[in-house]
């Protein structure tokens, strides 16, 4: 028995070593001997390449706009480990989180002595979840993000009200598979017999995947540019104003205050789920609740402005995908800024194309390392840059105080990769830009 929140925590990342496991036998020997929690809640389901993370910040502040209690369950981490488990975006507690993994421990430890082999650290905290919002934080809706793929990932042993598909992307290729098509049909794996499906999939082939299930599982089914769209866009300061139809009615000027066209999609994705949810009676959300909600999302790491002066930008740019998204706004927004960029990434993941469109819009580039297992070195990223301005950096947290301290009103640091680095690196920037406000 664990006697300590350090202690718990130790033993859930120690799991790490057992990597990924696709699969759902696991989760559901634990879930049976739980007294299946997972069937005792409702939910919403929300998979995709990119942008699941916003989409259920956007759905948790309109369902809370609305007067409900909403737990959600979200990967990585940012802050703090406890945000994976929320309940109306605040995290759950050190002590919470000990009684949950003295709950899971006992389970795990039976498990790894079957054939099914322990349970790795996503399906502890998938479980945990589960456990936590059916017996102890209720509440009255939970939006669930897939951690990886859909099909085998521990949270599709959800039978959700709804299921999310927010778009497809080339990432984690060596798992999902090495085409659009291929990948589609993993995400397409969270789609439940006669459960609506809302997607922002662009792609033809993989758009044509997820509607073949969604017939296979008469599953009525949402398109962005089909069944509803977004037209009047206009990028603002600090966010994003646009229009959204639906075959019920025209939402005019919602305003969202993350930065980036991609944001207006995530949006009206959790705009539609929430209308849905209205019209079924399950969930009455009124049109006010829905633009309070987009209004006042927020969700950390994404496009993030921690200082305007000097100006400092962190981006949890992790994929292609995510680095076309990045560019794109530092192409239109920055356009006259002296651009530099840090870069940090996992080696898993198709490297030579994220850099070769960060060295378009970079006017220096600097690659670091970072401790974690998967990480790739900072020598190796810069032997794939082009650029003219490029360095490798071996300590990045003094490295960048310094380039900070440099910045002038012509300058920006965006700081990029992965999601990992991201978390590891905020409480420092935050700290120091902290220190630099007080002795201005």
């Amino acid at each position: 028995m664990f006697t300590s929140y350090k202690e718990a925590l130790d033993w859930i990342h120690a799991r790490l070593r057992l990597g990924i496991k696709p699969g759902l036998k696991r989760m559901e020997w634990m879930m049976d001997k739980l007294g299946s929690p997972e069937k005792k809640i409702q939910t919403i389901h929300v998979g995709g390449t990119n942008g699941k993370g916003s989409t259920v910040t956007y759905l948790r502040n309109i369902l809370q706009a609305a007067g409900y209690k909403v737990g959600t369950f979200t990967s990585p981490y940012i802050e703090q480990f406890n945000e994976r488990i929320s309940v109306n975006g605040k995290p759950i507690t050190d002590e919470e989180l000990l009684h949950l993994a003295n709950v899971i421990r006992p389970l795990a430890d039976e498990l790894e002595e079957t054939e099914l082999g322990g349970p790795t650290e996503f399906e502890v905290i998938t479980a945990m979840s589960f456990y936590y919002f059916a017996e102890m934080g209720k509440v009255d809706v939970v939006v669930y993000e897939v951690g990886l793929g859909g099909r085998f990932d521990s949270t599709n042993i959800l039978h959700p009200l709804a299921s999310i598909i927010t778009n497809i992307g080339l990432d984690h290729t060596n798992i999902l598979g090495n085409s659009y098509e291929e990948i589609a049909f993993e995400k397409a794996g969270i789609i439940k017999e006669h459960t609506p499906i809302f997607t922002a999939v662009k792609h033809p082939g993989a758009l044509n995947v997820i509607e073949n299930q969604a017939k296979k599982m008469k599953a009525p089914i949402y398109r962005l540019n089909q069944e509803f769209s977004i037209s009047e866009h206009q990028s603002l300061t600090k966010g994003e104003k646009f229009t959204l139809t639906t075959p019920s009615q025209a939402f005019k000027d919602f305003e969202i205050s993350m930065i980036g066209q991609h944001q207006t999609e995530n949006a009206v994705l959790a705009v539609c789920a929430a209308q849905y949810l209205n019209q079924e009676g399950s969930f009455p959300i009124s049109d006010q609740a829905i633009r309070e909600g987009l209004k006042k999302a927020y969700w950390p790491g994404r496009f993030e402005i921690l200082s305007e002066k000097p100006l400092v930008i962190i981006d949890g740019a992790h994929n292609e995908e995510g680095i076309t998204a990045l560019v794109k706004e530092l192409s239109t927004r920055y356009k006259e800024q002296h651009i530099h960029i840090v870069f940090a990434a996992l080696k898993d993941k198709k490297l030579d194309e994220m850099i070769a469109k960060l060295d378009k819009v970079a006017n220096q580039i600097s690659f670091v390392s970072f401790d974690f297992p998967r990480a790739a070195a900072a020598e190796e990223l810069l032997k794939i840059s082009q650029s003219t301005n490029k360095v490798a950096v071996t300590n990045w947290e003094s490295y960048l105080l310094e380039e900070i301290q440099a910045l002038d009103s012509s300058s920006m640091l965006v700081i990029t990769g992965s999601l990992y680095f991201i978390s590891e690196i905020k409480p420092h920037l935050c700290k120091y830009l902290k220190n630099i406000k007080i002795s201005l």
